[in-house]
């Protein structure tokens, strides 16, 4: 079986570096990465630190920096309201913030790596608009104004789209993450009049682009909206450590065209005793077995993971 771990700001640990550092620099960010699949040999690379602020500080969100090895983030909100949006031009992936600085370092290390597979994070519609409004605010605008913020969602995608695009021309491949939409953050019911049309255009048109389906990453209870996760044609979903995973397992079970990464809590997996790690591994596999087309894998691994527990995890889930 595969393992199939979640890297972002642990790469900077592996170099020495805090993420701060790491996420601002073209070089830092292809060394941590190549350096951290040196070291796992990783199935796929998304090489990225704070991959949710990319697109939000290209539309003019201000990325903080954060103390000691903090990841960083947006604290203050440049909209004051989700109809804002509407007003944004779609971003351009050549030349705004650090996006063409995540495709060069994407397109490096595929060229390093040509038997490793690299996928580009980009985020969802709902994602991007929580870390431009607010997500308060946000949440408010979806019970008070729910036909704004679906057609500012809908507004989004063609940037997303332009994004995936610009990946594409650089012969690389593309990871979805849509984490702030999910249960109990945005109720189903919610999910699907407000999230689904924006998220499945995306997702659509961005599969049209690649020419292939395009994993659809959504952390948090998700059990409750897998059925709208896919409808969006996604060819990859993810059980996170957070849901009820039999009853994920159980919804998806007969769709084996899918592609399932179940997660392993990775709090157990970055720092504990081999004794609990391996008893996680068998707790999944036991909930995988016999079940082809899925992997074991993990939420994004802290900066302060021990390298020794995913390097002998990775050995175990091998010989399973």
């Amino acid at each position: 079986m595969e393992l199939s771990p979640s890297i972002y700001e642990h790469a900077s640990a592996v170099i020495g570096r805090t993420p701060w550092e790491v996420s601002r620099d073209e070089g830092l960010l292809f060394d941590a990465h190549a350096a951290a699949y040196r070291l796992y040999r990783h199935v796929p690379i998304m090489p990225g630190i704070d991959i949710y602020n990319l697109e939000a500080e290209a539309y003019g969100g201000v990325v903080e920096r954060p103390g000691g090895v903090g990841i960083p983030a947006i604290p203050r909100p440049i909209c004051k309201s989700a109809s804002d949006l509407l007003e944004l031009r779609p971003l351009d992936p050549c030349r705004d913030g650090r996006i063409p600085m995540a495709i060069r370092a994407a397109a490096r290390l595929a060229a390093e790596f040509p038997e490793a597979q690299v996928r580009v994070p980009v985020s969802g519609p709902f994602s991007i608009a929580s870390s431009l409004v607010g997500f308060e605010t946000l949440l408010c605008d979806v019970m008070d104004d729910t036909e704004s913020v679906a057609a500012a969602l809908l507004h989004l995608v063609d940037g997303q789209v332009a994004f995936a695009e610009e990946i594409k021309r650089q012969g690389i491949d593309v990871a979805f993450f849509e984490s702030a939409a999910c249960p109990p953050l945005l109720s189903p019911t919610m999910f699907r009049r407000v999230e689904l049309p924006a998220l499945r255009a995306a997702m659509t048109r961005i599969a049209d682009v690649l020419g292939h389906p395009v994993p659809c990453i959504i952390g948090g209870d998700t059990t409750p909206i897998l059925d709208a996760m896919l409808e969006t044609g996604t060819g990859y979903v993810v059980a996170p450590h957070e849901t009820d995973q039999a009853a994920f397992m159980k919804k998806v079970w007969d769709r084996t065209e899918i592609r399932v990464r179940v997660n392993m809590d990775v709090e157990v997996i970055s720092r504990g005793a081999w004794d609990r790690v391996r008893g996680e591994a068998d707790r999944v596999a036991r909930l995988v077995e016999g079940r082809p087309n899925v992997c074991l894998g993990t939420g994004a691994l802290p900066y302060e993971t021990v390298p020794e527990n995913v390097l002998r995890l990775r050995e175990y889930v091998e010989q399973m």
